[in-house]
């Protein structure tokens, strides 16, 4: 049976990862595309560039760029397409959706990862 996954786009792609999807607005430092070994850069599903820079530049706090994030979410005309290429693809095979924080738990990623349960019931887990 096939399964999502969520790993760190700098660690080595390997045959389970599947269909590669990367998950970030920004490309990761530092990466060749070829050691990135994507299939798809899906940055219009990641948080807006202005949430994503009132983060890092502490103007928010975790909590409250998780709740904008999600709400950025709830209104993302490219979410539903972005879940209907996950599901595609789980058809034939694993998927990977891949990211360069280094701190996942604090990043979006723990948004994104629970409102695509949410909205599609697609469940995950984390290869790293």
């Amino acid at each position: 049976m096939s399964a999502l996954f969520w790993k760190r786009v700098y660690k080595p792609a390997s045959r389970e990862d599947g269909y590669r999807i990367l998950v970030d607005r920004l490309w990761p430092r530092g990466l060749k595309k070829e050691r990135a070994a994507l299939d798809n850069w899906s940055k219009l599903i990641s948080p807006s560039t202005a949430l994503r820079q009132a983060y890092h530049q502490g103007v928010l706090d975790y909590d409250s760029f998780a709740a904008d994030y999600e709400q950025e979410l709830e209104h993302n005309p490219y979410f539903e397409e972005f879940t209907t290429l996950i599901k595609d693809h789980l058809k034939n095979g694993n998927v990977t959706l891949v990211y360069s924080s280094k701190e996942p738990k604090l990043s979006h990623i723990p948004t994104l990862q629970a409102h695509i349960e949410k909205e599609s019931g697609i469940k995950s887990v984390y290869s790293d």
